[in-house]
């Protein structure tokens, strides 16, 4: 390490007690995705605490702080932490207030962030980064809660229902060369990334008849009924997904009915429809659009299907082998790893959203046991999943960036985006958004 290296790892060290408490208060204290009042208002306060322009209310709860911005031109680089979490209201550090729980880690990234924001921002560190800065707290990276979304949407709030391809359509990427993003695992510090499914979002509305269940069942129309048909239908047409294209449709269904003794008229479902490609979740969003429709006509119900578009499918992206060195410098080498780019993951993430547009490269700390999503999830290692996230996070900014910032921009000019610009990525978007109705 040089000497710039060792006084950003020095000045973390230091500064370990207000990280580990500011990572502490956001993990317990979650908010859902768009709703993250109280955890942008927390990172905007600490970056205007160190004197740090901050862009507020982007895409409702999102904000960015600018380090070095009369560097831009040469090459600004963003660092990403996502500001939402889970619902997930059995879990031992559950939110009271809003039944959320951090169980993906996006805490350790906001964490992250401050705590490289303390070293970066320290005159001699800043002044040998050879470019700008952003410290990026982005809302809504989980996909859930698809009615209040499109209630969101209705009002003119918003137009997507994920916080990275709502901040790319509002042009909130638009002075960002390259990214830096981080994601928890259960143990290890891996470099890079793989593929990752993409999907497209429902809400799908049976409409039926209400009558009295036991006295006059045959004057209603059963929507539950209907929905059943349309679970089932979608259930036989799982063996027509090609294993390859990694299809995953999930519903859960939000309201089932209102009485135990009256026919449901009404049942909403939702469901995200992944796939490997374009191609694999067009086709599973059209047979699960047939399912639906199919139940409903069996039992003489209407119907309702609202389709969104959701993420599109994450890419493979490696990292610079400037960057890795440190972080073996930093660990040793024995505990970092490369990820394989040809590996796959079901999940998705709208970091593939920006991928279309631009790098982002991502790297992985432990610290957490527990599967990731579920009531078990929990941080057990606060120096593996905060401090050493944070190094990281401000060495590889300053690796990217000395030197004028000849390794950002060599990942930069090397890259091959999907689309052109934010126009195209828009038009693709807003195909996969359309409403069907039937009675």
């Amino acid at each position: 390490m040089n000497s710039i290296e060792q006084k950003i790892v020095q000045l973390i060290d230091e500064n370990r007690n207000t990280i580990l408490e500011f990572g502490r208060d956001i993990y317990n204290h979650a908010e859902l995705g768009y709703k993250e009042f109280r955890t942008s208002e927390k990172f905007v306060s600490f970056m205007e605490g160190l004197n740090l322009p901050v862009e507020k209310n982007l895409a409702i709860t999102g904000a960015k702080a600018y380090l070095n911005k009369e560097k831009a031109s040469n090459l600004s680089l963003a660092l990403i932490g996502e500001l939402d979490a889970l619902c997930i209201p059995q879990h031992a550090h559950v939110n009271p207030e809003t039944q959320a729980a951090h169980c993906c880690g996006h805490h350790a990234q906001l964490t992250g962030l401050i705590g490289a924001a303390l070293a970066l921002t320290d005159p001699e560190i800043s002044s040998a980064l050879d470019g700008q800065v952003i410290f990026f707290a982005v809302p809504a990276e989980e996909y859930g809660e698809v009615e209040f979304k499109n209630k969101l949407v209705e009002e003119g709030k918003i137009q997507y229902g994920g916080g990275k391809c709502e901040l790319l359509r509002i042009g909130a990427f638009d002075d960002v060369d390259l990214c830096l993003a981080h994601h928890s695992i259960n143990e290890g510090i891996s470099f890079g990334s793989g593929s990752n499914n993409g999907f497209v979002s429902k809400v799908i509305k049976i409409k039926g008849k209400a009558s009295h269940a036991a006295g006059s069942p045959e004057k209603g129309v059963n929507a539950l009924s209907a929905a059943s048909i349309g679970l089932q239908a979608l259930g036989l047409n799982r063996e027509t997904f090609r294993d390859e294209d990694c299809v995953r449709v999930h519903p859960i269904m939000t309201k089932g009915g209102d009485l135990v003794n009256v026919i449901p008229d009404q049942v909403v479902l939702e469901t995200l429809v992944r796939g490997k490609t374009l191609e694999a979740f067009a086709d599973a969003s059209a047979k699960t659009d047939r399912s639906f429709k199919a139940g409903a006509f069996a039992m003489g119900a209407g119907y309702r299907i609202e389709t969104m578009p959701g993420y599109l499918p994450g890419l493979p992206q490696q990292f610079p082998k400037e960057v890795i060195d440190i972080a073996k410098e930093l660990l040793g080498e024995e505990k970092v790893s490369i990820v394989d780019t040809k590996k796959h993951g079901g999940g998705s993430t709208d970091v593939g959203d920006v991928q279309h547009l631009m790098p982002v490269l991502t790297f992985h700390t432990g610290g957490i046991e527990g599967g990731f999503h579920q009531v078990d999830f929990d941080v057990v290692d606060e120096e593996e999943a905060y401090i050493i996230t944070a190094k990281i996070f401000a060495l590889s900014t300053y690796r990217l960036l000395q030197s004028n910032a000849v390794v950002a921009k060599n990942v930069v000019e090397d890259y091959e985006p999907k689309f052109k610009n934010k126009e195209e990525y828009i038009a693709f978007m807003n195909q996969f958004n359309y409403i069907e109705e039937g009675e």
